[in-house]
């Protein structure tokens, strides 16, 4: 399963620690990390990933590669900027969010326009977006609820 994990461009070092924890995680229980590929939620995610073996995909607001966190194994230029919100989204069977402000909250609202299931640590009180304490509580949630849909969504 991919998950698409969102957040602040700017963190805490306890909000680093859970985005880490979450990508941590998925990459143990054999998921794609799917991000919008630069710092703050999405480096610590893709680090905690990268970390534990995983696989990262960062899709870039701008048109360079090169703009992508060092743990991005996969990096997709948009030349896009914010437009590219929903499609770090759609590219994501399950959204987790960690913290994050106004892009975060557009990309909470793309998770119930294209129907997937999110998480949310410390984010935004939003319609369908299941709160979390933990990261593992994120994880379990968004595996409980694309198996719950069948088989995985493949995109």
């Amino acid at each position: 399963m991919r998950v698409s994990v969102i957040g602040g461009s700017t963190v805490t070092d306890a909000e680093a620690e859970r985005a880490e924890e979450v990508g941590r995680l998925l990459a143990e229980r054999g998921h794609t990390l799917v991000c919008g590929g630069l710092g703050g939620v999405m480096e610590a995610a893709c680090r905690g990933a990268s970390e534990a073996g995983g696989h990262t995909v960062g899709i870039l607001p701008g048109e360079d590669r090169r703009a992508a966190n060092p743990h991005v194994d996969t990096a997709i230029a948009t030349g896009l900027g914010h437009a590219r919100n929903p499609l770090v989204v759609m590219n994501g069977d399950a959204v987790v969010a960690v913290d994050g402000g106004s892009g975060t909250l557009s990309e909470l609202g793309f998770a119930g326009v294209f129907d997937r299931p999110a998480a949310g640590l410390g984010t935004h009180d939003a319609p369908g977006v299941e709160s979390v304490e933990t990261p593992d509580e994120a994880v379990a949630y968004v595996e409980r609820a694309v198996e719950s849909e069948g088989e995985f969504r493949k995109r």
